[in-house]
């Protein structure tokens, strides 16, 4: 690609920018010739139709087509109805994939939101707290893939004998044969879990430590007054007053894990029985051409994601109500 296509293409792309705000500026003007009285609602329906229109054509028409892709062969040339579907059900691959991704959208949220849990109520109050977070934070600040790449090197196996990984090496030193510890199903996927429950304990810990500085004081001297133990008090006081912040780190981590690729990608590319949902849909549209199987992964993502979205929504009309 030379000079002159890179020139036509940033010319386009400005001709479209001085459209969009040319066709904006038209639109707001004609809200200001607008009566007094229905102003703010043209003026309204002018901001807000930009944002609607791009939300119509960059999600609703894609979520659409995936769909409706569902129900086509992998080329897209003939409509199979519910095969992909059966396949996903019933493929042994396919189950695989189902069960890996139940697996881990168990085990992470679960995992993350109680290390977090416990993390925060260990360090809340100590000396040196701030620097307790930040050490447990850090991990936040490394992408998913490089994540993978320094876990990686923990469970690096070498069959020649000399072991750069951690993990194996700590096992020669105990005596123990080294393990190829990525292609042992399935205890491979445990081990990538540990991966994103280390990145996502430091977000639990942030935000569950943010709660724990909420409950009120008054409450907890109170239960120690009347003879509650350290437990109870937890139990039956910090848990309920944080019940909110727990139900938001379990559900962003929740999302957090359907939409998981990089992990699997870098450490293992969905082999040895480790593959998700999310990275399927990709292999099937992309590696394997196979765009009706691909849109079949997306839709089952699509469903599983709904009812936490659903629960979480009807979760903060509650709390709304309650603050009232």
């Amino acid at each position: 690609m030379d000079i002159s296509d890179y020139t036509d293409r940033f010319g386009l792309l400005a001709v479209g920018l001085v459209a969009f705000l040319a066709i904006l500026m038209a639109l707001y003007g004609l809200a200001e010739l607008a009566s007094r009285r229905d102003r703010s609602r043209a003026v309204a329906f002018v901001f807000l139709a930009p944002a609607v229109l791009f939300l119509l054509v960059g999600l609703v028409y894609p979520a659409v087509r995936t769909v409706i892709m569902s129900f086509f062969s992998g080329d897209g040339s003939e409509f199979v109805g519910l095969d992909n579907y059966a396949w996903a059900v019933s493929d042994p691959d396919a189950l695989q994939i189902l069960v890996n991704t139940a697996l881990w959208i168990v085990i992470v949220p679960l995992l993350s939101t109680a290390l977090g849990l416990l993390y925060a109520v260990l360090i809340d109050g100590r000396r040196g707290e701030r620097v307790f977070k930040a050490l447990v934070f850090l991990p936040m600040g490394i992408s998913f893939v490089g994540a993978a790449i320094i876990w990686k090197f923990v469970y690096q196996y070498d069959a020649s004998g000399d072991q750069i990984g951690l993990l194996n090496q700590l096992l020669v030193w105990l005596g123990a044969d080294p393990v190829n510890w990525l292609t042992e199903s399935p205890w491979n996927n445990f081990l990538l879990m540990v991966v994103l429950i280390w990145i996502e304990v430091g977000f639990a810990t942030v935000v569950l430590s943010a709660a724990l500085k909420g409950v009120p004081n008054e409450i907890v001297e109170a239960a120690r007054i009347d003879g509650a133990s350290p437990a109870e008090i937890f139990w039956n006081v910090t848990v309920p007053s944080i019940r909110s912040a727990i139900v938001v780190v379990a559900v962003t981590v929740f999302i957090a894990t359907l939409k998981l690729f990089d992990i699997v990608r870098a450490m293992t590319g969905g082999h040895y029985d480790t593959d998700v949902l999310a990275h399927n849909m990709v292999e099937q549209a992309f590696r394997l051409n196979n765009d009706g199987r691909g849109a079949t992964m997306a839709v089952l993502l699509f469903l599983l994601v709904v009812p936490v979205v659903i629960y979480q929504v009807r979760n903060m009309r509650r709390q709304e109500l309650e603050a009232r």
